[in-house]
């Protein structure tokens, strides 16, 4: 049987890149890591790391473990906090990306809090990259992000596909068209979103059409941007759901990238149905039913 502190001992060396540093995290001797770890390969029957005097790394073995191995140790977790808490208390972390409407995140914690008023939240931003890596380590219980990615890694349950826009001032010539080309706004001041997904593909889409903006702002802040926009500094490409007064957004020709919010979370974490996690979830859903879509 596999213990769970083999299991810790194996993604602390993943994580931390060496066993001294792995051991130090586990706090215990680097020699009773190594014996950890010797004990697990035995158990599995397989070489984990490849040794040297320089770094670790996994053998082939040890990287189809990994995945199963943040399983093993995200259902412990989780099966932990289910236990120790009420079905309608406890706390509950929830990231939510950086790049989610400011409007829609507090409609979302607003119905989660009604369905559980005994909860405590904790709202973890970042990333999409940033709050896969939190669900891989159990720092998060379910993330509000970008879903059909590609990974096999988490369960996701997608909830609203959007496409990207032109936003611009409401003063602007072509405010109230339905759909702008690059080549329209060639001559317009262009405001990046640093934080963008998208924001390679965007400048792609830009350049390939021998569109080259000057650039007034650059910002991490999309009320800020939005606010820009409003004011008539510039314009910029956003997903559609955003929305502002004094901005109107019309649909960018020729780009045809789609981006999918949902909630990501550990295939453990099935668990959670009656717990706080598990009313997130529903809220997530309610909020992101058909009639409330911006796609």
């Amino acid at each position: 049987m596999i213990e769970r502190y083999l299991v810790r001992y194996f993604l602390a060396v993943v994580d931390h890149g060496t066993f001294s540093a792995a051991a130090q995290h586990c706090r215990v001797t680097q020699p009773t890591l190594s014996v950890g770890i010797g004990k697990l390969e035995a158990l599995l029957e397989a070489p984990l790391f490849e040794r040297s005097n320089r770094a670790v790394r996994l053998t082939a073995a040890g990287t189809r473990f990994v995945e199963h191995a943040r399983r093993i140790e995200n259902a412990f977790n989780l099966a932990k906090r289910a236990v120790q808490r009420e079905p309608d208390g406890g706390a509950v972390r929830l990231g939510v990306l950086n790049s989610l409407p400011g409007p829609d995140l507090a409609r979302m914690t607003a119905l989660a809090l009604a369905h559980a008023p005994a909860a405590t939240f904790e709202l973890v931003p970042g990333t999409a990259r940033e709050l896969h890596a939190k669900l891989n380590q159990g720092r998060i219980d379910v993330a509000l992000t970008l879903t059909a990615t590609g990974t096999a890694t988490f369960l996701e349950r997608p909830l609203r596909t959007e496409g990207f826009g032109v936003f611009l001032p409401a003063a602007h010539s072509l405010a109230g068209r339905d759909s702008v080309a690059a080549e329209e706004v060639a001559h317009d001041v262009m405001i990046v979103r640093r934080h963008c997904e998208s924001l390679a593909a965007i400048s792609r889409h830009f350049t390939d059409k021998d569109v080259r903006p000057h650039f007034a702002f650059r910002s991490t802040n999309d009320d800020r941007v939005l606010q820009m926009i409003a004011a008539g500094l510039g314009i910029t490409v956003m997903p559609m759901s955003f929305q502002a007064p004094g901005v109107h957004a019309a649909r960018l020709q020729g780009f045809d990238l789609q981006r999918t919010i949902g909630v990501a979370f550990a295939p453990a974490a099935q668990m959670l149905e009656q717990t706080p996690t598990g009313i997130v979830l529903a809220a997530i859903e309610t909020f992101s039913s058909p009639a409330r879509l911006m796609i």
